[in-house]
């Protein structure tokens, strides 16, 4: 059929651009082709991870349901690296960046060519932040399709096992044979990990905004489920496309409200403090990181996932997944917010519910002899009572860092520690595995921020730190970098004003003093080579080796330098100054 909607943007442009007709006609398109709807499906399909690898066969099914509703698809890619396998080099220093450069490669492919609406694709950690910022920055209908959940392993195995395995081959106290036991078993299927890292949370972010499908984040991948999602969404946005469902003119202040809430109940990761700020910023909306920390004083947590808790999120979703969360908060929730559906968030759930989709999901859950109340708990019985994300400020912080508590050691959360300081991760992990870092350690890295080297994260260092008993109840690391959803353990990131930024870590000593007040929400630099000092005392010291200090300088490439020298704060979401 030809497009209906009012004035078509490909037929438009078919008028003033015959010479396309004939180049999409040298890609099989009938006749009839070009006078359809025309729809993007943009992916980050590849085989850079498990994340991607399967997104081609959800483009496929994407396709049919264009198809079957009369438009025209068209399948685009951009692969996402992974920051599991950029862990740990200089490779982690592209990964913040990517979103960027991600994002403006879907915005050139929805905008260079006559497309009416699109379909986005993606499983992990800056590929869905990505596509959710082009959505919220085209003026186009646009509908998220998450990549879903990975298969659990044996005893709920998952990939971050291999740090601490890897650690034990290389001393010499695991065989050859069990290290590769591991490897061949903690990623059995496609999907995103089956932790609550970013590459989940983000999944959850895009539901709970109203930009994917009503229980599509993390569905398992290894399911039909999952494909149907896909298929209906290629349905959903010919619709959307006919009545002109536009995100970027129905996401308001109260869509990201409710992903912050949806967030605090999730446990998720503090890498979502850089993305919803940035995803918000395309349509002129404030994301605070102080609205974080309010949020998590009045939202519980409701479910335990790994690493840090108990469930793997394939069983999450079984459960009942984001819908189950938004359910049990719907007291709190903005349920009157828009989303992709054509419906709003409280309409979404009735029609969940009228249709049996809690009872099907969950009775998946007999096969494990366990219920969904075992997983998703009660807002009156939760699993904590608040969330887990605190912003701590203070002579050190003056702008803010970020703690999240999955993991930490109660004894932890009042801490006095004398300062080793490093200023990469690499010699740190290098004196942390050769013992060289004793109790009572506050442990920096930094110089590691958007603008020092693209703001890395550091789960090479959390997780060498968590497989040392030890030590893991008495070293907190601190840095201007940032963590991995994955993180287990005490470890403050986002530390601003950033290192070369010439914020107070940047002026740090070994054997100064650091105090950390989780309850209070303070960190602070309360004593110089070991000797207490007052408030006072420690700006005058700062002040002087200010004048002196020179700092490192770290060889990078063209694309990294023009991301350092772009860069927000991480307070603004570490996205681009432009």
């Amino acid at each position: 059929m030809s497009c209906s909607c009012k004035r078509s943007r490909s037929q438009y442009l078919r008028t003033v651009n015959y010479q396309g007709d004939g180049l999409r006609a040298g890609m099989q398109w009938d006749d009839s082709d070009l006078g359809k709807m025309q729809i993007l499906i943009d992916t980050v399909h590849g085989d850079s991870h498990p994340g991607s690898s399967h997104l081609g066969g959800l483009a496929d099914e994407a396709k049919i349901g264009v198809y079957e509703t009369q438009g025209k698809p068209a399948v685009y890619a951009v692969t996402d690296i992974c920051d599991g396998i950029a862990m740990a080099h200089d490779g982690m220093n592209y990964s913040l960046a990517s979103r960027e450069i991600m994002s403006f490669m879907f915005e050139i492919h929805a905008l260079a060519s006559p497309y009416d609406g699109a379909i986005f694709m993606a499983s992990c950690d800056k590929s869905v932040p990505a596509q959710l910022m082009t959505m919220l920055r085209l003026d186009m209908p646009a509908i998220h399709v998450c990549g879903g959940s990975m298969l659990s392993g044996p005893e709920y195995m998952s990939s971050e096992i291999l740090y601490g395995a890897g650690d034990k081959y290389a001393k010499g106290n695991l065989s050859e044979q069990e290290l590769m036991y591991y490897s061949r078993n903690c990623c059995p299927s496609a999907g995103a990990c089956q932790f609550i890292g970013t590459a989940s949370t983000m999944q959850c972010m895009a539901e709970a905004l109203g930009l994917a499908l009503p229980g599509n984040a993390l569905a398992a991948a290894y399911t039909t489920h999952l494909t149907r999602f896909a298929r209906r969404s290629g349905r959903q946005i010919t619709e959307n496309v006919q009545n002109s469902l536009i995100p970027r003119k129905f996401i308001t202040k109260e869509s990201f409200m409710n992903a912050l809430m949806v967030h605090a109940a999730l446990g998720g990761s503090t890498n979502a403090l850089l993305h919803l700020p940035a995803i918000a910023r395309e349509v002129g909306i404030s994301i605070e990181q102080q609205e974080f920390d309010a949020v998590n004083r009045e939202v519980p947590v409701l479910v335990s996932l790994k690493t840090g808790g108990q469930w793997p999120t394939d069983l999450f979703w079984y459960a009942g997944g984001v819908p189950a969360l938004m359910r049990e908060l719907k007291d709190i929730l903005y349920l009157d917010a828009m989303t992709v559906t054509g419906k709003t968030v409280g309409e979404n759930l009735e029609q969940l519910a009228a249709a049996g989709w809690f009872a099907e999901v969950n009775s998946y859950l007999t096969n494990y002899k366990i219920s969904a109340g075992d997983i998703v708990k009660t807002r009156q019985k939760p699993v904590k009572p608040q969330g887990n994300i605190k912003i701590l400020k203070g002579n050190l912080a003056p702008e803010g860092a970020v703690i999240k508590l999955s993991g930490v050691d109660e004894a932890i959360h009042n801490f006095i520690g004398t300062a080793r300081v490093f200023d990469s991760e690499e010699t740190a992990v290098a004196d942390l595995l050769a013992g060289k870092i004793g109790p009572k350690t506050a442990l920096f890295i930094r110089f590691e921020g958007p603008k020092g080297s693209g703001m890395p994260e550091m789960l090479r260092t959390t997780e060498a730190l968590w497989n040392m008993p030890e030590l893991a109840s008495s070293v907190a690391l601190f840095t201007d970098g940032r963590f991995s959803g994955a993180t287990r353990g005490p470890a403050v990131g986002h530390i601003a004003p950033e290192g070369v930024a010439g914020g107070p870590i940047a002026y740090l000593e070994d054997d100064d003093l650091i105090k950390m007040d989780v309850a209070a929400r303070t960190l602070d630099i309360v004593g110089i080579k070991g000797k207490p000092a007052t408030p006072e005392a420690v700006a005058a010291i700062l002040a002087e080796r200010k004048k002196t200090k020179v700092f490192p300088v770290k060889e990078t490439t063209p694309l990294l330098r023009l991301y350092k020298k772009l860069a927000r704060t991480c307070t603004e979401g570490a996205g681009l100054e432009i």
